[in-house]
């Protein structure tokens, strides 16, 4: 007895065209016909080929896009820089998400960089270039401080809270 060929799904005979009858099945691979669109991915040239392309900002040196471990090193003395100045005022470590978030608040607002960013010559800075300012420099730090959100970070290497504030952090 032989088989019926089926459609994709696996239930009853393939069909072709818009008629319904049974006929020859195509495959996948087939190129379609003449006159018909047919959806293909973007090529490879579309795509940024580097973190920051899409923003004009150089491949590599000063200005290009700041590498993860750079970001990591500047939180890390951030954090630790936090810890001391918290026990040095209050003889606790309590303290020290307090003193995290004001350092972060304010020297990112008013100048891009926090002390660890300057010692590992990175900075945050606008999409447009310019300063992140108050505004925005409260909710990059406030999402900053969720601390999943920044590691969610997109071919630019920017996390949620670089992208919820429109900023980037570059090498100067």
């Amino acid at each position: 007895m032989a088989k019926k060929p089926r459609n994709r799904r696996g239930a009853g005979p393939a069909r072709s065209g818009a008629s319904g009858r049974p006929g020859p099945a195509t495959t996948p691979a087939s190129p379609a016909p003449a006159g018909t669109a047919q959806l293909t991915a973007p090529s490879a040239a579309a795509k940024a080929a580097y973190p920051g392309q899409r923003f004009g900002l150089p491949e590599r040196g000063p200005g290009s896009v700041a590498s993860m471990p750079r970001r990591v090193l500047a939180l890390f003395i951030d954090w630790l820089l936090s810890m001391l100045i918290a026990y040095w005022l209050t003889h606790s470590q309590f303290w020290t998400i307090v003193v995290f978030a004001v350092e972060v608040y304010v020297l990112t607002a008013t100048t891009g960089f926090t002390v660890g960013k300057r010692l590992v010559g990175i900075r945050t800075i606008r999409t447009d270039g310019g300063l992140v300012g108050f505004r925005w420099a409260l909710v990059r730090t406030a999402i900053l401080l969720t601390v999943i959100p920044p590691l969610l970070t997109d071919r630019d290497l920017r996390g949620l809270h670089d992208r919820a504030s429109d900023t980037l952090v570059i090498r100067v």
